[in-house]
């Protein structure tokens, strides 16, 4: 009986594997896609993030964020990283994104040991995925392959999902990219790492309501006062707070509304319900977005320099 059991299970495993596979596949991406080419493609971005991180923590959740920004406008194509007028790095959701110069540090060794070979996209795919680990968080393999894009407008941000967002607009958003409810509730747990600066969620403080104290009514009561003493009413609106205290609307929404809860819970662990692994759902959600509208043949390049089309 034990036996048998192993043997379902083995193939369970790798009927999924697969399937992973295949739907790597399809997506003109898969994992080891430089290991001929440039074999030492993924250490290279893997050390460079290494050293940006030691001397500033905070490239990061930069980078995570960065990663998600690029992939939601335009697909995963590096389209964020271009410099220019009007580009999508001008836009307002992405004037706050910080990392641009590891991309750059990590292109310049690529380029010199592998010339004309590995996207910026994937540069920025990959120090993703070494900034999530590199503050302890979970690990997954990375897909490669794509091309970068040649076209970023600062007017295709409107994709972006905000942080008022409700819960309808961010499934909506979410959908339309293929990516479901459960890949919302995951990836939102990227905001376990990084900062918000306080203009983002001041309002919920002070001027949330007409009744009572003016507070967002499910902040804890007990807490509040500790978020209104790192963003006062009157105080700095660049100051930053740790984004793992749930200080972000669109977060807490995700706890409120009735559509997400039973996930938020499952992540839990709450009794009763069929628990789901953080980790592990991270990184499916995260190979599942990062291929979001990949460009791949004569639909893409490989840029020269990250921050310019050849």
């Amino acid at each position: 009986m034990e036996s048998s059991r192993l043997i379902q299970t083995s193939h369970l495993v790798f009927l999924l594997l697969a399937l992973s596979v295949s739907y790597v596949h399809c997506q003109a991406t898969r994992v080891g896609f430089y290991s001929k080419t440039c074999p030492r493609a993924e250490s290279i971005v893997r050390s460079t993030v290494q050293t940006h991180f030691r001397s500033n923590p905070t490239v990061a959740p930069g980078l995570l964020r960065m990663h998600f920004h690029d992939c939601f406008v335009q697909g995963c194509d590096a389209s964020v990283l271009i410099d220019g007028p009007n580009t999508e790095k001008t836009a307002g959701p992405n004037l706050g994104l910080r990392g641009y110069e590891v991309i750059d540090d990590a292109k310049t060794q690529l380029e010199a040991a592998c010339p004309g070979v590995v996207s910026c996209a994937d540069i920025l795919a990959l120090a993703a995925r070494d900034s999530v680990v590199l503050t302890n968080g979970p690990n997954w393999q990375v897909p490669t392959g794509r091309k970068d894009g040649r076209v970023s407008l600062a007017s295709d941000t409107t994709n972006l999902p905000g942080f008022r967002d409700s819960i309808d607009v961010q499934k909506q958003k979410f959908s339309a990219k293929g990516l479901n409810a459960q890949d919302l509730v995951t990836l939102v747990g990227g905001h376990t790492i990084g900062t918000s600066a306080c203009q983002f969620f001041r309002n919920r403080l002070y001027n949330f309501t007409t009744t009572g104290n003016g507070a967002d009514p499910s902040i804890n009561p007990s807490f509040l006062p500790q978020l209104q003493a790192l963003c006062p009413q009157n105080g700095d609106t660049t100051r930053r707070v740790e984004l793992d205290t749930g200080v972000l609307e669109s977060d807490q929404m995700l706890w409120t509304d009735s559509s997400t809860k039973n996930l938020v819970q499952r992540f839990l662990g709450v009794r009763g319900l069929l628990g789901l692994s953080f980790n592990v759902e991270f990184g499916r959600s995260m190979v599942k977005m990062s291929n979001i509208g990949i460009k791949s043949g004569t639909e893409g390049e490989i840029r020269k320099v990250c921050s310019a089309i050849n």
